[in-house]
C-alpha cells in the first residue's frame, strides 16, 4: 500500500514539522510490520505550497499512484486542499482521504457531512493513532477501518488522537535547507489562557527531555541552516530550562544559524536577560506577544498580564542592542474601540523594536473566542482565517482604517530603511499613531496601493507626503537620503539621483 503524508505550505521558505513528525511515525511502523512479515504500507512524503496550482498539486498526486492521501490542514490551506481532495476522489474512487490537523479536529462531524469526499478525519496529533490506522488499511481490517465515504456512521470516520506524550513523538528534523525556515520544538502546550489563541486548548506543557532536545539541536547547528524556529508557545514558561537551552545554543553556535523564539516578557527574568546580553549579535531573535495594553482587553482575553513590567522588560531586551525583537498588536479584541487601541499602538511603537506586526483577530475554531462571538457582537468571515469584520467596538471603517495603517508601517517600519526619515516627520504629529493615520490616508488617496513600488520610490513618497501634509519643508529629504544612501546599494543611489524626487 502506497500512502502519501503531505500538506500545503503558505510559502516556499516554510517547511512542515507535522509531516516530518507524521511520516517518521508512520516509517517506524511500517519498519516494524516488515520485519514481522505482516502485510504493511510505503510511505511517501510531499510539501506543497499554496501558490502552487490546483493543477499542479494533483497531477503530482495522482500520477504517483497512492492508495491513501493524509493531509495536514490549516487556516492557510484548507480551501485549496479540500479542493484537490475532491479532484482526487473523483478521479480514484477508492483512494482513501484522510485529513488531519487544527483546521479539521473541531468541526469533523460538519466537515464529513458536508464533504463525503473526505473519509477519515483524526482529530489532534497524530503520531500514534496513524500509523495505527494505516496499519489496519493495510490489513484491510474493516471494522478498524470504516472508510466508506457512504458509511452513516459519521463517528466511525472520525478518529481522536488527543495529545501525544513526549515519548511518543518521533525523533524527526526535517531538511536544513538554507533557503528555508526549520521549524522546531521542545515542549507542547501552553500554560496560558489567551481566548483567542488555540494552543490554550492544551494547557499542560508537555516538554521533551532536555537529552534530546541537546542531540537534535547539535544536529541542527551542524548542519547550518538559516534560522530554526521554535514551535514552543512560550519558550520561556520554565526559566531555568529557557536557559539551559539558550546557553547550549550559545556554546554550541556556528557563527550563521540565527533562532528564533516567542516568549512572555512579563515572565522575562534578569538572569536570563543578562545570558541574552551576551549573545552574538543576531544570534537570537525574540516575538512578545503584547497584543493588547489596555487592562480590560486583557483580562477579557485570558491574559492576566502585569503590562507595565511587559512594556519595562521588552524594553530592556530592545535595549540589549544584539537580538532583533518583534512585537506584536492584535486590532479586533473585546473593548478595545480605537481610542484605546491608539494608545495602545503608540506604547507598544514607542519601544523601538525591530517589528510590529498590527494583526487583526481571527476566531479559530476551538477557541473561546469564538464560542463567545455573540458576547461581543462579533462578526467575522465565514471562510478561513475567520478574520474579524466588526464587533461591539470597532466597526467596519475602524478596520479598514486599521488595515491601511498596517500596509504602510509593514512598508516603511518593518521593511527597515527609514529610520532618519520617520523620526523627522512623526516629530510633526502628536503621536506615531496620529503620524501612520494620516500617512495611510494620504497613500491609499493617491493611490499608491494599486500598484508594487520599489524601495526607492517610497522614499520618494515619504518625502511628498511631508511636503504636502506636514511642515517638514524640504528638510525631510536630507533625513531620507541618509537612510537611502545607508540602505541601497551604489548603483541604486545612482538610478535615484538621475530620476530625483518626483515619483
Amino acid at each position: 500500500m502506497k500512502v502519501l503524508v503531505g500538506t500545503l505550505n503558505s510559502k516556499f521558505i516554510h517547511s512542515s514539522p507535522a509531516v516530518a513528525y507524521l511520516s517518521a511515525a508512520a516509517e517506524k511502523r511500517a519498519a516494524e510490520l516488515d520485519s514481522k512479515g505482516k502485510k504493511g504500507f510505503k510511505i511517501e512524503r510531499a510539501e506543497f505550497t499554496i501558490n502552487n496550482s490546483d493543477d499542479y498539486i494533483y497531477n503530482e498526486i495522482a500520477a504517483a499512484g497512492y492508495d491513501a492521501v493524509c493531509f495536514a490542514c490549516y487556516i492557510w490551506n484548507i480551501e485549496k486542499t479540500l479542493h484537490v481532495c475532491e479532484n482526487l476522489k473523483k478521479a480514484f474512487p477508492k483512494m482513501v482521504i484522510v485529513l488531519g490537523g487544527p483546521e479539521v479536529s473541531y468541526d469533523a462531524e460538519e466537515l464529513l457531512k458536508a464533504k463525503p469526499f473526505v473519509d477519515v478525519v483524526i482529530r489532534g496529533e497524530g503520531e500514534k493513532v496513524l500509523p495505527d490506522f494505516l496499519e489496519a488499511l493495510a490489513a484491510k481490517n474493516d471494522k478498524a477501518v470504516k472508510n466508506e465515504a457512504t458509511n452513516d456512521n459519521i463517528g466511525c470516520r472520525i478518529i481522536d488522537g488527543g495529545c501525544v506524550a513526549p515519548e511518543d513523538v518521533p525523533n524527526a528534523l526535517n531538511k536544513a535547507d538554507d533557503l528555508k525556515i526549520l521549524y522546531y520544538e521542545t515542549a507542547r502546550g501552553c500554560p496560558y489562557n489567551c481566548s483567542y489563541c488555540m494552543s490554550s486548548i492544551d494547557k499542560k506543557i508537555r516538554a521533551f527531555p532536555m537529552e534530546r532536545v541537546k542531540k537534535e539541536l547539535s544536529k541542527i547547528i551542524d548542519a547550518e541552516p538559516r534560522q530554526v524556529k521554535f514551535l514552543d508557545r512560550t519558550f520561556n514558561w520554565s526559566a531555568e530550562r529557557s536557559e539551559e537551552i539558550l546557553s547550549f545554543i550559545m556554546e554550541n553556535d556556528n557563527g550563521t544559524t540565527n533562532f528564533h523564539f516567542e516568549i512572555c516578557a512579563e515572565i522575562l527574568t534578569e538572569k536570563l536577560m543578562k545570558l541574552i546580553a551576551g549573545a552574538r549579535k543576531n544570534l537570537f531573535r525574540f516575538e512578545v506577544g503584547i497584543q493588547s495594553t489596555n487592562p480590560k482587553t486583557l483580562e477579557a482575553v485570558g491574559r492576566s498580564a502585569n503590562i507595565d513590567k511587559v512594556l519595562d522588560n521588552t524594553s530592556k531586551l530592545v535595549a540589549a542592542a544584539n537580538c532583533p525583537v518583534h512585537v506584536d498588536l492584535i486590532a479586533g479584541l473585546p473593548y478595545e474601540d480605537m481610542e484605546s487601541f491608539k494608545k495602545s499602538f503608540n506604547e507598544v511603537y514607542g519601544l523601538g523594536a525591530d517589528e510590529l506586526q498590527l494583526g487583526f483577530l481571527k476566531l479559530l475554531k476551538g477557541t473561546v473566542i469564538r464560542a463567545e462571538a455573540d458576547k461581543y457582537g462579533y462578526v467575522f468571515d465565514g471562510k478561513a482565517p475567520y478574520q474579524v469584520i466588526k464587533n461591539d467596538f470597532m466597526g467596519p471603517d475602524d478596520m479598514v482604517r486599521l488595515k491601511r495603517i498596517e500596509h504602510v508601517l509593514d512598508d516603511f517600519y518593518n521593511k527597515g530603511g527609514f529610520n532618519r526619515g520617520l523620526a523627522a516627520v512623526i516629530a510633526s504629529f502628536k503621536t506615531a499613531f496620529d503620524f501612520y493615520d494620516c500617512f495611510a490616508e494620504f497613500y491609499f488617496r493617491e493611490g499608491y496601493q494599486r500598484s508594487s513600488h520599489k524601495k526607492e520610490d517610497n522614499y520618494r513618497i515619504l518625502a511628498r507626503f511631508a511636503k504636502e501634509e506636514t511642515d517638514c519643508g524640504e528638510n525631510i529629504k536630507e533625513a531620507l537620503y541618509n537612510d537611502l544612501t545607508e540602505r541601497m546599494n551604489p548603483e541604486a543611489v545612482k538610478r535615484f539621483d538621475k530620476k530625483g524626487w518626483e515619483i
